[in-house]
């Protein structure tokens, strides 16, 4: 498969993406600036694809150990060569597998916090891409929501935080997926294309055994008011690292 080299202003981090598979967007960048990653701890990434996630995260703070989990062997690869591109294998871990046999791959209560870009659509929601890098990084083909949020549990310590960004019309889905996990919904950020328009995404964190009470942070904007334009925010600029904080 033909692939590109392509540099992210975040970190100065390269990476080879697939030219016609999957590639990456806007929403790891905006949950790598949405998660709180503490000092000393162990962070896992359900759903790596080319591995982004977790580099992101280990240029924007000190965390010494991130592993990512993904499903396709051919991302999986990829992801790992990135790791080195980026001179972070002493930090960063690709494991190939899947998350719905989560409790053969980690041990259960190994992680402080879990990060995850899953997919968004049902079988049954939207066109599925041919290509199977991409249907399967939209599509849930192999894999629910349910299923990543239950490797989140399976993962986390009594405390550890579980980090994701998704569909804002699959929030209650997310919630009650979260809450039967044991997972407390913490801290929740709506995300809209532009001001005066509804939200399309979500960002949620939530604590493991935390305790109910929901922090409704201010809205992010992705684009500028003007409506025919597409040009960044500020703030989302700044989260590229291409204005100053």
């Amino acid at each position: 498969m033909k692939e590109t080299l392509d540099t992210l202003s975040v970190g100065n981090l390269q990476f080879l993406q697939a030219e016609n598979g999957y590639r990456y967007s806007l929403d790891p960048i905006l949950l790598s600036r949405f998660v709180n990653i503490k000092k000393s701890v162990k962070v896992v990434d359900l759903g790596s694809g080319c591995g982004i996630l977790p580099l992101l995260l280990a240029r924007l703070s000190d965390v010494q150990e991130l592993i990512g989990i993904e499903l396709q062997s051919g991302l999986a690869e990829r992801s790992r060569r990135n790791v080195k591109l980026n001179a972070l294998q002493n930090r960063v871990q690709i494991l190939q597998g899947d998350i719905r046999d989560i409790r053969n791959l980690l041990p259960a209560s190994c992680a402080d916090q879990v990060v995850s870009n899953p997919p968004y659509r049902q079988l049954d929601s939207g066109r599925i891409a041919p290509n199977d890098e991409r249907a399967v990084a939209r599509h849930e083909l192999a894999g629910g929501l349910a299923d990543f949020v239950a490797a989140a549990g399976w993962l986390l310590k009594n405390g550890g935080s579980f980090a994701v960004i998704y569909l804002a019309e699959r929030l209650p889905e997310l919630m009650a997926a979260m809450v039967a996990a044991r997972i407390e919904p913490k801290r929740l950020r709506m995300v809209h294309p532009r001001q005066g328009t509804a939200a399309k995404m979500v960002l949620l964190e939530g604590l493991k055994g935390g305790r109910p009470g929901l922090q409704v942070e201010r809205p992010l904007y992705i684009y500028k008011d003007n409506k025919a334009g597409r040009d960044y925010t500020e703030e989302v600029l700044q989260m590229y690292g291409k204005l100053p904080v």
